[in-house]
């Protein structure tokens, strides 16, 4: 896995817990919107397919669990 700044991943979970309707029952879901909102400069649409930095997301994702749990 790639390492990232601490303060890259921070800025990203601060980004997570703003979205509109966040939920902790969904934190996949906002983690992959924030990946997505920082490689691309613009939140997914329904059905976007672009790819997404999937090591930045599971660094994320770990974080973010670590932190809410």
């Amino acid at each position: 896995m790639a390492d990232y700044s601490k303060s890259l991943i921070n800025s990203l979970i601060e980004n997570v817990k703003e979205y509109p309707r966040f939920s902790k029952d969904e934190i996949e879901k906002f983690c992959w919107m924030a990946v997505h909102e920082h490689k691309h400069g613009v939140l997914p649409s329904e059905y976007d397919i672009r790819e997404i930095d999937e090591d930045l997301y599971l660094e994320l994702l770990q974080k973010f669990k670590s932190i809410v749990y």
